[in-house]
């Protein structure tokens, strides 16, 4: 079986991240995509980060409509900082000796590959499916060869698809300024952040 995987912070969830998972899906014929908010994420530790419950919340409620879509607690549930390669572990042990894993992933986090946690051990687990981004290339592959392991950029599938230039960052300082985010995130994922409150006065 071939299960997409999406991670991020989702602070919050958004059109841009719902769009790449459903492309990655129909594309590669996952079977399923799998999205799950970091519990402590180590690259930003210097970046207030909303709590996990809300996090969630917002996930689950943008995903309900599709039956294809998954939530996981992994991370959240995880004690300690949140590694990538430690939540592929605990999903490849539950997909089994026939689960693929696709981890989702734009060219930004691409580019910051090398410094993630054991990237090697990370790409002999999955393969990694590049979303292009407006606002970045897709660099020459061959660099993952050179930083993270020999053969590293055949394990990498470019998703050509629409490039949504939506940021959880700006959405936030959209919402903190008192402007709309409406069609930018889910209706429901819009009203629980109006309800609890969620990024006003943030500094992001």
């Amino acid at each position: 079986m071939k299960v997409g995987v999406l991670g991020g912070t989702f602070d919050p969830v958004h059109i841009g991240h719902l769009i790449i998972a459903e492309e990655a899906r129909v594309r590669l014929g996952l079977a399923k995509v799998v999205f799950v908010p970091s519990g402590r994420p180590w690259l930003k530790a210097t970046r207030r980060v909303s709590a996990a419950r809300h996090r969630l919340a917002m996930v689950r409620l943008a995903i309900a409509s599709n039956p294809f879509f998954e939530l996981s607690t992994a991370d959240v549930d995880r004690a300690g900082p949140s590694y990538t390669v430690d939540t592929l572990a605990d999903l490849r042990a539950q997909a089994g000796p026939r689960g693929q894993l696709y981890f989702i992933m734009g060219c930004d986090a691409l580019l910051d590959l090398p410094r993630w946690r054991d990237p090697a051990r990370l790409v002999r687990m999955c393969r990694l499916v590049v979303a292009r981004r407006p606002d970045y290339d897709v660099p020459d592959l061959a660099f993952l060869d050179r930083a993270v392991a020999r053969g590293a950029s055949r394990r990498v599938v470019l998703l050509d698809g629409p490039a949504v230039g939506v940021s959880a960052s700006e959405l936030r300082q959209r919402v903190a300024r008192g402007q709309s985010i409406r069609y930018w995130v889910p209706d429901a994922v819009e009203a629980y952040i109006r309800e609890h409150g969620l990024y006003r006065g943030a500094r992001h």
